[in-house]
């Protein structure tokens, strides 16, 4: 949630930000008509309060002149005037709840140094890494190597679920297990607290993190019991502190957590059709910290060199894009995405964004923190999160990057302990 006093003071500066990110749907005309609303309503409440004070003070002089009819008349007034106050202060409540469903709908500030751009055209490679593998054979795409090794099946996902699910089997199953325990002992080793979290979340958690209410819709959602089904472990990761006022002295805070993520995929008909590449259920390692203001930064990009070992370590090729403006998330303010080659597919292939959403969901979660002792005023924390990484996006990569001439593939070395 954007802070609510910068746009009281400045409304302006929104619409310059919602051109930046290209974002259409939002009447900015809309917040400056609420700001000028709470102006105007101020501005009566407060020469309301102020001639109340006046008026009682005046009656507190007749009373002691013994002057009662004088003061009655003026009793009379500063009842009328609590009167006019009442209902005022009733539409500024309103005007309050007004303004904060309103700011609910608005995405992220963009942070100085991200480019400007409409689409995923304005992104900026920053650096590649790895070696692309010379192969001197047909490469094969992932979802052909992986069926004709039995260690997925996509025609039993779909008895089971429908389109976009699958089921692995043997060697399938073990390596996306291997990859999910690689990845969490990876975060450790970088100083992640491995959490353990539910996969349901309420509409509370969803709204804190920015699904909610703008997105409402594009996610699983179990209408019974009013729960969600997570769309990744950032959900409740950020969420276990919702709502507290957390000690300075116990920031960073350095989550992860392996969950399935679940996401309906909406509007992507058509496209990666086959294969592990765009599912309704996935599992994926999750890193999240919650921070001081002033460490975000520093943290953002140690949490890009975590993601960056971790690839590495897989022996993948990939790169590094800084997104730009028009192609960020709705809580991000600055993103890195990874992309790993996929020789299969012929092309880069996302697999894990790297993101500073500053105080944005500090704000909308309430989850701050006391910057001194305990009479210092709570700040909002700022919010970070990355995939540590797709596991089976991952697994799709390592099909296509070691696979051999014999139709087989071959194992990284960092994988070989967690299966032995």
């Amino acid at each position: 949630m954007l802070d609510s006093n910068l746009l009281r003071d400045d409304p302006d500066q929104l619409e310059t930000m919602l051109a930046r990110r290209h974002y259409s749907g939002f009447g900015v005309e809309a917040i400056r008509n609420q700001v000028e609303r709470f102006k105007t309503l101020k501005g009566q409440m407060d020469g309301l309060r102020g001639r109340k004070n006046a008026l009682s003070k005046n009656i507190g002089q007749l009373m002691a002149q013994k002057k009662q009819k004088d003061a009655e008349a003026l009793k009379k007034e500063v009842k009328e005037i609590s009167t006019e106050l009442d209902g005022l202060e009733e539409e500024f409540r309103q005007a309050e709840t007004d303004f904060r469903t309103s700011l609910l709908e608005l995405p992220n500030w963009v942070a100085a140094d991200v480019p400007d751009g409409a689409d995923d055209k304005g992104n900026v490679e920053i650096k590649k890494g790895g070696q692309i593998p010379r192969k001197d054979f047909a490469v094969q795409p992932h979802y052909e190597i992986g069926e004709k090794l039995g260690l997925f099946d996509f025609e039993r996902g779909v008895k089971l679920a429908g389109s976009r699910f699958y089921t692995y089997f043997g060697m399938g199953a073990r390596l996306e297990r291997a990859l999910i325990n690689f990845m969490l002992d990876h975060a450790r080793e970088h100083g992640y607290t491995e959490v353990f979290v539910p996969l349901l979340v309420n509409d509370a958690c969803m709204e804190g993190t920015g699904q909610y209410p703008k997105f409402a819709g594009e996610f699983y959602r179990l209408a019974e019991d009013g729960l969600n089904l997570i769309p990744t472990s950032e959900v409740p990761l950020v969420n276990l502190y919702r709502d507290e006022i957390l000690p300075g002295d116990q920031l960073p805070i350095a989550l992860s957590a392996a969950t399935s993520c679940f996401r309906r995929e909406a509007g992507a008909a058509g496209k990666d059709t086959r294969g592990l590449v765009r599912v309704h259920q996935f599992q994926k390692v999750e890193l999240v910290q919650i921070c001081r203001p002033e460490d975000s930064q520093r943290i953002h990009e140690e949490m890009v060199s975590c993601v960056e070992s971790l690839l590495g370590r897989l022996g993948l090729p990939y790169r590094i894009l800084l997104l730009c403006s028009g192609d960020m998330g709705f809580a991000a303010a600055k993103t890195y995405d990874f992309e790993v080659w996929m020789p299969g597919l012929k092309r880069y292939l996302e697999i894990s964004s790297v993101s500073n959403c500053l105080d944005f969901q500090g704000r909308r979660a309430m989850i701050r923190y006391r910057p001194a002792g305990p009479a210092s005023k709570p700040v909002p924390v700022h919010t970070l999160n990355g995939s540590g990484v797709a596991a089976g996006r991952a697994m799709a990569a390592i099909l296509e990057n070691y696979q051999t001439a014999d139709g087989n593939f071959e194992l990284p070395e960092c994988l070989k302990p967690y299966l032995a």
